[in-house]
């Protein structure tokens, strides 16, 4: 058997008669299932324990995970291979806590109010594959390692290092946060996953069939970083925000690696080191963007290559063909790249005057 506990929270405001209704339709559907279970709600919050068959778990989980009623579904605990049931009486007891203002009942409305909480505090810093795993009541750290094809992206702060000598470290703080959002959207939008936060660098990855999404998602970050530049205020550093931006595509193993002290789900390989490398390679370049043969060979014929010739980057003995995309937001402009080349002193005369020129 399996025991399944997962909370939730109802798109729309329940009554005690709503609760009343839910709790005679479980009842009568799990006793054909013999489920069984417990199902507390607490101001919108439903935390809800189900037992019974694996296979018959499975589905009913499922058909709660696409309910339109549920929304921020978290499973909390998945348990296989049960030998016994804790409710074998309960086909599904509903409990009411706000029906309820018994002394003992009162922490464990606070529990579960934290519980929620922390799980949504605890999913901002988890990788979005083991949330979804969790959320799908598999145990992330029995996840096996796979072979696959994938699009690696790098994105760093052009500059960053100067970013941290002159400026203070709430701003530089903010303006790392700012990047992270404004990259992690764009990534996000069209279908990637990001992977990691190394210092100021995004690392994402995109499945093998998304090979224009990541074209696209890399404009987007151009795109909305020029704005960001541009609407910036001349007392604010995101005045000097760019990025470089590397791509590569190929095998990679994606799994668990880490310690027993801390655990971390993502890609190794060949491809994630090219990445990095075409990423570093944006420096030496007239170009924003620097992506491997691999990728242009992924990608339609919608996107204008520009062959940047064979490069030796570390690593690698042989040296590897490059290329950049002809578009106005790949190119770095002579105001680009002045204000990278002076960024030290751009910044100096920002702490002195408060205004960046």
């Amino acid at each position: 058997m399996k025991r399944l506990i997962y909370i939730s929270r109802m798109t729309e405001s329940v009554s005690s008669t709503d609760l009343h209704k839910i709790g005679e339709t479980s009842q009568r559907n799990n006793r054909e299932l013999e489920i069984t279970g417990v199902l507390l709600y607490l101001n919108g919050l439903f935390f809800q324990i189900l037992e019974g068959n694996e296979e018959r778990i499975d589905n009913l989980y499922t058909k709660i995970l696409i309910d339109n009623r549920h929304k921020d579904i978290m499973c909390l605990q998945s348990e296989e291979n049960i030998s016994a049931r804790l409710f074998p009486d309960w086909d599904m007891q509903v409990i009411n806590l706000e029906e309820n203002e018994d002394i003992f009942i009162r922490p464990l409305k606070s529990l579960l109010q934290a519980l929620s909480s922390s799980h949504h505090i605890l999913e901002k810093y988890t990788q979005h594959v083991v949330v979804r795993a969790l959320n799908q009541g598999q145990n992330p750290l029995l996840l096996k390692p796979r072979n696959q094809h994938k699009f690696v992206l790098f994105a760093d702060i052009f500059g960053f290092s100067t970013f941290t000598e002159k400026l203070p470290p709430q701003e530089l703080v903010d303006l790392v946060n700012e990047y992270f959002n404004l990259t992690s959207r764009a990534i996000a939008e069209r279908g990637g996953s990001i992977l990691k936060y190394m210092g100021d660098c995004v690392m994402a990855s995109f499945e093998q069939d998304q090979a224009d999404e990541v074209m696209q998602a890399t404009l987007d970050i151009l795109k909305i970083l020029r704005m960001t530049r541009r609407e910036s205020t001349p007392t604010h550093p995101g005045k000097l925000l760019y990025t470089g931006i590397g791509l590569a595509y190929g095998e990679v193993v994606e799994g668990n690696m880490g310690s027993q002290i801390k655990m971390d789900y993502t890609l190794v390989g060949d491809t994630v080191n090219v990445a990095s490398r075409m990423e570093t390679l944006t420096r030496k370049v007239p170009y924003t963007v620097v992506l491997t043969e691999a990728v242009k060979q992924q990608c339609s014929e919608q996107w204008a290559f520009i062959e940047l010739g064979e490069k030796q980057v570390k690593g690698k003995q042989e040296k590897i063909k490059t290329y950049s995309i002809d578009h106005p937001l790949c190119h770095k402009t002579p105001e680009m790249q002045r204000q990278i080349d002076n960024l030290g002193l751009l910044l100096e005369a920002f702490n002195k005057t408060g205004i960046i020129t």
